[in-house]
C-alpha cells in the first residue's frame, strides 16, 4: 500500500506477504500507471513463478537465497533504466513537446494538441522513457494495462494516430520505428 501512496525510486516486493501476494501488488502498481522499477524478491524459483512475477509487472526477479552483491547490482541496473526525476514530475519535456501532467495539457512547437486518453498514456510513456526503444509488449502493458481483448496491432494503430497529431509539418517524425524491436521517441526530432 505504501508503494501506491507516493512515487519511489524502487520498490522491492516479496511474493509472500501477509494478506496479499507480490504479483497482485505489482499489478496494482502498474494499473495505477506508476512507472517506478519493481524488483520481486522471493523463494519461489519455478519457471512458472518467474514468468508470473514478470508478467504481473515486476521489472526483475531475484530468487532467495541470493548474494547481497547481486541484489545491489540488480538495484543499480534497474535504477539506470529509470532516469532520475522521471517517476512523476508535473511537466514532461522533450524538445518542443511539453506535457503538463497536472493540467492535462500538451503543447508541440508551441501549439496546443488534443489527445484521447490512450494517445495521452502512450505519449506519457514515451516521454518517461525518452530515447529508449519500447517494445509493443511493454507499450501494451503500460497503456492498456491488463485489458485482455487488446491485440498487439493496436499499438501500431495508436502510434499512427499519435504521429498524426504530434508531427509538425516540415519536421521529421519524432516517433521512430526500430524494426524488430518497437518504437522510440527520439529527442533529436522532438
Amino acid at each position: 500500500e505504501v508503494a501506491l501512496r507516493a512515487a519511489h525510486d524502487l520498490v522491492i516486493v516479496d511474493w509472500m506477504l501477509p494478506g496479499r501476494d507480490g504479483p497482485s501488488i505489482c499489478r496494482k502498481i502498474r494499473t495505477a500507471k506508476m512507472s517506478m522499477p519493481i524488483l520481486m524478491l522471493t523463494a519461489r524459483g519455478q519457471i512458472e513463478d518467474r514468468v508470473t512475477g514478470l508478467e504481473s509487472g515486476a521489472d526483475d526477479y531475484l530468487i532467495k537465497p541470493f548474494d547481497f552483491d547481486e541484489l545491489i547490482a540488480r538495484i543499480r541496473a534497474l535504477s539506470r533504466r529509470y532516469s532520475p526525476g522521471s517517476v512523476d514530475p508535473d511537466e514532461l519535456r522533450l524538445g518542443s513537446i511539453v506535457m503538463d501532467v497536472k493540467a492535462h495539457s500538451l503543447r508541440r512547437a508551441n501549439e496546443s494538441v488534443e489527445l484521447t486518453k490512450k494517445e495521452w498514456d502512450l505519449l506519457e510513456y514515451f516521454l518517461r522513457h525518452p530515447n529508449q526503444t519500447l517494445s509493443r509488449t511493454a507499450i501494451l502493458d503500460y497503456v492498456w494495462s491488463y485489458e485482455t481483448s487488446v491485440q498487439p496491432e493496436m499499438v501500431d494503430v495508436y502510434i499512427s494516430y499519435l504521429r498524426q497529431k504530434i508531427t509538425v509539418t516540415g519536421m521529421k517524425d519524432p516517433i521512430q520505428t526500430v524494426r524488430g524491436f518497437g518504437y522510440m521517441l527520439d529527442e533529436q526530432y522532438a
